[in-house]
């Protein structure tokens, strides 16, 4: 009988990917992104530990979404105030801020607690096709 491997926090090795999402769609390149952050593609993955890669993100001024969500879709902030709630469509969100745009969408795919936290913090998002983690030997892959 083989007994299941759990894989300790001191055990860990961080790998980094480089993921160019021009012109891919928001969702589909944000799913693959998380997966890497928490560490799903790996054989030993733990749910309970951060074994996940750190992931470098290039073009996301370039990235688009499908049908209407352009014009439909809405991010939405509240100050705590009264009438302090504040909502931006997709279109000018993206144009004003798409780091912004593509991490809200990585961070919802994210566990909702430190490790979630953590994992988020091994994100790096560009607006460019220049990143300057060129130490961390980082290895292209395909979105």
């Amino acid at each position: 009988m083989f007994k299941t491997q759990m894989k300790k926090q001191n055990e860990t090795v961080h790998e980094w990917y480089v993921v160019d999402v021009d012109g891919k769609v928001l969702g589909r390149a944000a799913t693959k992104i998380a997966t890497l952050l928490k560490g799903k593609h790996k054989a030993d993955f733990t749910p309970n530990v951060d074994n996940g890669s750190g992931v470098i993100v290039l073009n996301c001024g370039r990235i688009r979404v499908t049908g209407n969500k352009a014009q439909q879709k809405v991010y939405k902030s509240y100050s705590g105030y009264p009438s302090g709630q504040k909502e931006v469509v997709y279109k000018e969100m993206a144009a004003k801020n798409p780091i912004y745009v593509l991490r809200h969408a990585v961070k919802g795919m994210l566990p909702k607690s430190k490790l979630g936290a953590k994992m988020l913090k091994r994100l790096k998002v560009y607006k460019g096709a220049e990143h300057p983690h060129t130490a961390q030997i980082p290895k292209q892959i395909e979105v």
